[in-house]
């Protein structure tokens, strides 16, 4: 029913710079918050940076000052500006999104995960 696709990822050295992009797709009425989180080998799934509709955003303390989430609303489409990369952001990027899906019975909420992206920061 609603597809997340996310691009962006890659291999980059440290100190330089990534985008990522998240696209919802779908039988969608609306997105209210949509985040990226990160999963590193042996680690647990955690939060980067989160952006509501209304475009309040958070970030771990981590990225803080080093990436940007952005999003346009008309495009259903989540960003996140990286910069300053450093090898511990190395991990899979995963796009996730708390949206109304329309349905029979009226808009219904849903929490939607893409299928990730690796992001490699060499040193």
């Amino acid at each position: 029913q609603v597809q997340l696709v996310e691009s962006g990822g890659g291999l980059v050295q440290a100190g330089g710079s990534l985008r990522l992009s998240c696209t919802a797709s779908g039988n969608i009425f609306s997105i209210n918050a949509m985040d990226w989180y990160r999963q590193a080998p042996g680690k647990q799934r955690e939060l980067v940076a989160g952006i509501t509709s209304g475009g309040n955003t958070n970030y771990a303390d981590s990225v803080k000052g080093r990436f940007t989430i952005s999003r346009d609303n008309a495009k259903n489409t989540v960003y996140l500006q990286m910069n300053s990369l450093k090898p511990e952001d190395t991990a899979v990027y995963y796009c996730h999104a708390e949206l109304l899906l329309n349905t029979a019975y009226g808009p219904k909420g849903y929490s939607y995960w893409g299928q990730g992206t690796q992001v490699t920061v060499s040193s």
